[in-house]
C-alpha cells in the first residue's frame, strides 16, 4: 500500500487555508471585543461624569480611582491614560446608539485617527481603511503623505464634501489621480541624482508600495512594454491595469521638468492602446506621466479642453509638509 501525502490534491493547503481563515476571523472577533468594551467603559464614564455635574476636579479623582481598582483586578491596559482615550472614543463616535455598527477597525487604528482634528479629513480615513483592510502602519503611512490633501486638492467643496462621507469612490479617470504622487519609500532624498531607469528600477524594486500610493483597483502589467509599427519601436516605463475603471493605465517617468514632446509622445501611446491593445469592451486607456517639475500652463495649453485620457503630476521623494498641503487646499477652495 503507498503511503499517502500530505500534500496530495491539495489536502494539505485546504487545512491550512482554513485554520487561517479561522485565526482572523478569531482576531477579528477580538478586535471588535476590545473596541465595542472600551467604547461601552468610555459611555460609563462619561454618564458618572454627568452625575457628578462634570466637575473637573471629580471627572480626575473618578479616572483616578477607577485605574487602581481596574490595574489591581485585571493588570495592565487600565491606566489613567488609557481610560481618558476610552471616555474620548466615546465622546468621538458615539451617535446616539449604544455601541456604534459602524466601529469596524482595531483599537489602535482608532487610536490613531482620534490624533485627527479635522472630522471630514478623520472619517476619510476611517472609511478607506475599513474598505481597503489598511494595517496601522498602511494608514499611517497614507496620513502622513497627506493622502487627504492630495486627493482634496483636485476636486471642488462639494467633491471633498463626498470624500468623508463615501470615501474614494472611482468612477472616472481623475477620481484615481493624485498630485502630487508620494514616493518617499523609494529612499531617495531630494538632491540625490539617478536616472529615469534608475527610478523605474526603484519603483518595481517597492511595487507593493507604489501600488498602495497608486490606489484602488491597480494591477501591475509590465516594465517597459514595447509596441511596434512601421518598423519602429516604443517602450512604455510602466503599464497598469485598473480592474475599477477597467484600462490600462500607462505611466511614463521624467526626472526633469514635463515638455510638450512629453505630453505628444503619452498621446502616442495612448493611442495605439486604445486602437490595438484595448478591447472593445474596455474603456479608454490613460496615460499618466509622473514627472519632477511640471508646469500646469504647458500641460493645460498642450492638452484638448475635454482632456481625460492624459494627465501629469508631480513625484515627491520626501514627505511634503502637511501645512503646505493645507494652505494649497484653502487657497484652491477659496477660488
Amino acid at each position: 500500500m503507498s503511503k499517502l501525502s500530505v500534500n496530495e490534491d491539495g489536502f494539505y493547503s485546504r487545512i491550512l487555508d482554513l485554520l487561517k481563515s479561522a485565526r482572523k476571523t478569531v482576531v477579528q472577533s477580538v478586535n471588535k471585543t476590545i473596541v465595542d468594551t472600551y467604547f461601552e467603559i468610555g459611555r460609563l464614564i462619561v454618564e458618572e461624569e454627568q452625575n457628578g455635574k462634570s466637575k473637573a476636579e471629580y471627572g480626575q479623582k473618578l479616572i483616578r480611582e477607577l485605574s487602581q481598582k481596574l490595574t489591581t483586578e485585571f493588570g495592565k491596559g487600565f491606566s489613567t491614560t488609557n481610560l481618558k482615550q476610552m471616555r474620548t472614543f466615546y465622546l468621538t463616535y458615539s451617535k446616539g446608539q449604544t455601541v456604534s455598527d459602524e466601529l469596524r477597525l482595531s483599537w489602535s487604528h482608532y487610536l490613531m485617527l482620534m490624533r485627527i482634528d479635522n472630522v471630514e479629513e478623520r472619517m476619510f480615513y476611517e472609511i478607506e481603511t475599513a474598505e481597503n483592510s489598511w494595517s496601522l502602519r498602511e494608514l499611517q503611512r497614507q496620513f502622513d503623505t497627506s493622502l487627504y490633501e492630495r486627493l482634496a486638492l483636485s476636486r471642488n467643496k462639494n467633491e471633498v464634501k463626498k470624500l468623508s462621507e463615501k470615501g474614494l469612490t472611482i468612477e472616472k479617470a481623475q477620481d484615481s489621480l493624485k498630485d502630487p504622487y508620494v514616493l518617499e519609500f523609494l529612499g531617495l532624498p531630494e538632491e540625490t541624482k539617478y536616472s529615469e531607469t534608475e527610478l523605474e528600477q526603484k519603483l518595481i524594486d517597492k511595487l507593493e508600495h507604489f501600488l498602495l500610493e497608486l490606489g484602488k483597483g491597480y494591477a501591475f502589467v509590465g516594465r517597459q512594454v514595447r509596441f511596434t509599427f512601421d518598423d519602429k519601436h516604443f517602450r512604455v516605463d510602466l503599464v497598469f491595469y485598473n480592474r475599477l475603471l477597467q484600462c490600462f493605465v500607462l505611466i511614463d517617468l521624467k526626472i526633469g521638468e514635463i515638455t510638450h514632446q512629453d505630453l505628444g509622445q503619452m498621446q502616442m501611446y495612448v493611442n495605439y492602446h486604445d486602437r490595438f491593445v484595448k478591447l472593445d469592451t474596455e474603456n479608454k486607456t490613460i496615460g499618466i506621466i509622473l514627472c519632477k517639475k511640471k508646469n500646469d500652463t504647458l500641460v493645460e495649453i498642450t492638452l484638448p479642453e475635454n482632456n481625460d485620457q492624459i494627465f501629469a503630476s508631480k513625484y515627491l521623494t520626501v514627505l511634503p509638509s502637511k501645512k503646505e498641503l493645507k494652505e494649497l487646499i484653502n487657497n484652491k477652495l477659496d477660488e
